[in-house]
């Protein structure tokens, strides 16, 4: 296979059949393996039943998308924007190679963390970052991006809005129940916490107003949540709707 063929096999844009290339098709699903199994590796059971299967499936994914990575580096230059060393150069900074180099660095980062269980196991973690990967062969992303860009003011808006409920309820909370709970509303920074949870209708119920006044702005905050959280998933669901039409009509 030459350049320009592995070129058009791998980059999605240059393919110009209905869906993916063979060889494209093949790394989603190899993406949605390593995911899995850097998932299923977290399972301290699991590992101890098959202590070096999950090495050695790493070191075969990392094989994979090493080479994947190199063969994208090198096919590149069929593309005009990254054509010679300066086009790779700039290639090499692009949003979606740097998620792909993101994919391979956690595991040559893991030889140097052995001796740290906390950064062994955010490398780990970051494995599973190789789904956003898969972005690069969706449109849904792009649509995505197109639609919050188009309605960056509407969510700034809503954003602004949910903000200042948040600091009126955290102050109405702590001027109302202070006195009674100090350790929970002692402070505005304090009852923000109860505000978020509150807001955002997870209710954790950790901590509870009990004074009448507490209640009744409990009550108030409660029910706006519902409307606030609602509004930018509304912004989002017609911008994403308006993005997908754009682009099936072009």
């Amino acid at each position: 296979m030459n350049k320009a063929e592995l070129y058009h096999q791998l980059a999605p844009e240059a393919w110009h059949e209905k869906g993916l290339s063979k060889l494209n098709q093949l790394i989603c699903v190899l993406i949605l393996l390593a995911s899995l199994t850097a998932i299923l590796e977290t399972e301290p059971t699991l590992r101890a039943m098959a202590p070096g299967l999950f090495t050695a499936l790493e070191a075969i994914f990392i094989g994979v998308f090493t080479l994947e990575y190199l063969l994208r580096l090198y096919a590149i230059g069929e593309d005009p924007r990254y054509r010679g060393v300066t086009g790779r150069i700039r290639y090499i900074f692009s949003f979606w190679a740097l998620v792909d180099l993101l994919a391979i660095l956690p595991f040559f980062l893991g030889f140097m963390s052995h001796n740290n269980a906390f950064l062994l196991r955010l490398l780990r973690l970051a494995r599973i970052l190789r789904l956003a990967r898969l972005g690069r062969f969706s449109q849904a992303w792009s649509a995505l991006a197109s639609a919050l860009k188009s309605r960056t003011h509407e969510l700034l808006l809503s954003a602004g809005v949910a903000g200042l409920l948040l600091l009126f309820s955290s102050c109405c909370l702590y001027v109302v129940e202070a006195a009674a709970q100090p350790e929970a509303f002692g402070s505005v920074p304090r009852a923000l916490w109860w505000s978020i949870a509150t807001l955002t209708t997870v209710g954790y119920g950790d901590v509870t107003p009990i004074t009448a006044l507490g209640k009744f702005f409990a009550g108030i905050t409660a029910v706006a949540g519902i409307g606030i959280i609602a509004m930018p998933t509304g912004i989002l669901a017609a911008a994403f709707s308006d993005a997908l039409q754009n682009k099936h009509s072009s």
